[in-house]
């Protein structure tokens, strides 16, 4: 069995794998400074629950944009589970794509991983858009390559600044307003944060169409794109395992059969 680790900025993903079914899934707020020790106790715990050992794992990988957890991540996976883990963007490791940007090595793991899954999924070119801590987009060419994208503040941390520096505002719920024009504060709250983003994501959308010439697919993955998709006609797809999908194709990618 395969366990798949996505290290956020907000959260870890685990994910086990038998073959190619997902058989469990669990998620841990990201804290650079918890252990691989700390991380056992808690994974082995749900695994239980799930009926899986430590010992039913036999191979992992790791796909992280946090330097600071990808260290305990791996001690993680040697020193617990008795695997080398396959870590993407270290020399060697073949993604199946190309990053045809200025500084390859500069783009994150996660951006990486989308483009495999999205490529080997979805008619391409295309566009993925991860709400997650940003969100961001990324542009998938006719070869599936990663060829660029935006990087956007995400929808949490746009509200938590927001609240961070009017004071007299309040904490408020994100979710879908009736009405554009809110009639008290959390509504107008409401209003400027989900429609506003709607907004972002459709101007993106259509600049970087008009910019890269040719008809493009948009599939959106991350805990938000359910909700937006179902405002906006842009976005086509929603995929929520499209990270763990694209760490399960690379690792496939780099194991000798």
């Amino acid at each position: 069995m395969l366990l798949a680790i996505d290290a956020g900025n907000t959260n870890v993903v685990f994910a086990i794998y038998d073959g190619d079914r997902q058989a469990g899934i669990w998620r841990t707020a990201t804290d650079q400074k918890r252990t691989a020790d700390e991380y056992m106790v808690w994974l082995t715990h749900l695994m239980a629950l799930k009926g899986f050992a430590p010992g039913d794992i036999d191979s992992a990988i790791i796909a992280s944009v946090v330097p600071g957890a990808t260290f305990n991540l791996k001690r993680l996976c040697k020193d617990h589970f008795g695997c080398d883990p396959v870590i993407v963007g270290q020399p060697g490791v073949d993604l199946g794509v190309k990053a045809l940007v200025d500084r390859p090595e500069e783009v994150g793991a996660d951006r990486l991983v989308n483009t495999a899954a999205a490529a080997a999924t979805y008619k391409t070119p295309l566009i993925v858009i991860d709400f997650g801590t940003a969100t961001t987009f990324d542009v998938v060419d006719a070869d599936g390559n990663y060829c660029g994208g935006v990087i956007a503040p995400g929808l949490n941390l746009s509200l938590e600044a927001l609240q961070m520096a009017a004071s007299k505002l309040p904490r408020v719920e994100i979710q879908q307003p009736a009405e554009v024009i809110g009639k008290n504060t959390i509504a107008c709250m409401q209003s400027g944060i989900f429609w506003g983003y709607v907004g972002l994501i459709e101007g993106l959308i259509s600049r970087i169409r008009a910019e890269y010439g040719e008809p493009m697919r948009v599939v959106a993955t991350g805990g938000l794109a359910v909700l937006f998709a179902k405002a906006t006609h842009v976005i086509e797809h929603t995929d929520s395992e499209l990270t763990l999908r694209g760490l399960l194709l690379i690792h496939k990618r780099n194991t000798v059969q």
